[in-house]
């Protein structure tokens, strides 16, 4: 039996106006970009689907979290969901990359899933760090209830470090961001494509080895751009999980209801 491929669509449901300051933890090297030059950030959630199975990457954020962090919403992600014919009732199978407001926000809507989690995660989301505010501003305590909940119903799958969410999909711890991130890698037809998720924010954090300032651990987070390439063998199949020029590289979806693109399918302007 051959090895299962999968279509992946990044669907992008927000965006936000800051400056590269924003983004990047270390000033530039003399002669480089100025730093505060405009650095937008996009919002994406991804579905990776074949003809046996649909499986959703993050569940974005939901209206009053927009609000509350002054967002701008392109398209609710569950809307985009849907006009991407994806349910979120129907899908059996949603990875979370971490518990930020950004990626696990519309849990509830996914009423049949099994939610696929580091043990790292959920220790960290509810553990001594969220005593301090630096460490817990980017976490929305409702959504954090809600997949204790979900643990509860016994509907979440946790991962320690790699595992297998169905015949070609794996996930992979990734630290640093937050204690419990993890990446997801993609069987498809041009090869094993990795969504870093906030791995790496930007192409910018990898080609500048120059980390996104909210992370727990710089040196675990430095390790896992290099488990990100061993992961996909090609720094070209690295799909950064915040950065505006996704939508430029690959080929655009054909629906003219959504902002999306294929990421199962080579880039139309790679490297730039």
């Amino acid at each position: 039996m051959g090895v299962s491929v999968y279509e992946i669509i990044a669907l992008r449901y927000a965006t936000h106006d800051r400056p590269a300051s924003a983004n990047l933890l270390y000033a530039p090297e003399p002669g480089g970009d100025p730093h505060d030059a405009p650095m937008p950030i996009d919002y994406f959630v991804w579905v990776i689907r074949n003809e046996a199975r649909t499986v959703v990457v993050d569940t974005g954020f939901d209206w009053p979290s927009c609000e509350a962090y002054g967002r701008t919403m392109v398209r609710h992600p569950l809307e985009g969901l849907r006009a991407l014919d994806v349910d979120p009732a129907g899908v059996r199978d949603v990875v979370i990359t971490h518990l930020h407001y950004d990626h696990a926000g519309n849990l509830s809507a996914f009423a049949n899933a099994t939610f696929h989690l580091q043990d790292a995660e959920m220790a960290y989301a509810t553990g001594r760090c969220m005593c301090h505010a630096r460490l817990r501003g980017a976490f929305s305590v409702e959504d954090v209830c809600t997949m204790v909940r979900r643990v509860y119903e016994g509907r979440v799958a946790f991962v320690d470090g790699s595992g297998e969410i169905a015949p070609g999909i794996t996930v992979h711890a990734v630290p640093g961001h937050t204690r419990g991130l993890q990446c997801v890698r993609v069987e498809t037809a041009r090869g094993p494509v990795v969504l870093a998720s906030d791995a790496a924010h930007f192409y910018a954090n990898l080609a500048q080895q120059n980390p996104f300032p909210i992370v727990v651990d710089i040196a675990a987070m430095m390790e896992s751009w290099r488990e990100l390439g061993r992961l996909a063998g090609d720094p070209e199949r690295v799909v950064p999980g915040h950065d505006p020029l996704v939508m430029t590289r690959y080929p655009r979806h054909p629906s003219t209801e959504v902002e999306a693109v294929l990421l199962h399918l080579p880039p139309r302007n790679p490297g730039t």
